[in-house]
């Protein structure tokens, strides 16, 4: 179900909001980055209605978040892939994970971990600036109007 739109909105988190904001469409995108791929798969990790799996495919999908690849001619089946745009939203699912692991644990620990591949250690991923190398955290980081603002910028 859609309330309200905030595609129109001049807010960049409000427009990403617009596209995967809903939790089932975030739970999809979890998955597709453990490497599920076909409708089934994502129907039996996730246990949703078939119709509600539909739509939020076909929403990532017409938003260039997924992409459908035939892997069947009889029947007519398809692969869902991340593309380059839905493989850019894995610090927004990685940050979820962490935000999860920190403030809503469950009893038992972390459910899942990050193993970076190079060395096979656990990891946590942060966020970095890319001009000197040091952590970014709302600590040390403020906002400002950028390029694309309706708001005028204080002198």
């Amino acid at each position: 179900m859609r309330f309200t739109s905030l595609a129109e909105m001049n807010c960049s988190i409000a427009r990403t909001l617009d596209v995967v904001g809903e939790w089932w469409t975030l739970l999809i995108l979890r998955d597709a980055f453990r490497g599920t791929r076909r409708f089934d798969e994502f129907q039996a990790s996730l246990g949703m209605a078939r119709s509600v799996l539909t739509a939020r495919l076909r929403r990532l999908t017409e938003n260039g978040i997924l992409e459908r690849r035939p892997y069947s001619d009889r029947p007519v089946r398809f692969e869902y892939h991340l593309t380059e745009k839905g493989r850019a939203l894995f610090p927004v699912v990685t940050a979820l994970l962490q935000w999860g692991d920190t403030w809503a644990p469950g009893p038992g620990g972390p459910p899942v971990v990050l193993i970076h591949r190079p060395c096979g250690k656990v990891t946590q991923p942060m966020l970095t600036c890319p001009h000197c190398g040091e952590e970014v955290s709302g600590a040390n980081t403020y906002a400002q109007p950028g390029p694309g603002s309706s708001q005028v910028a204080a002198g």
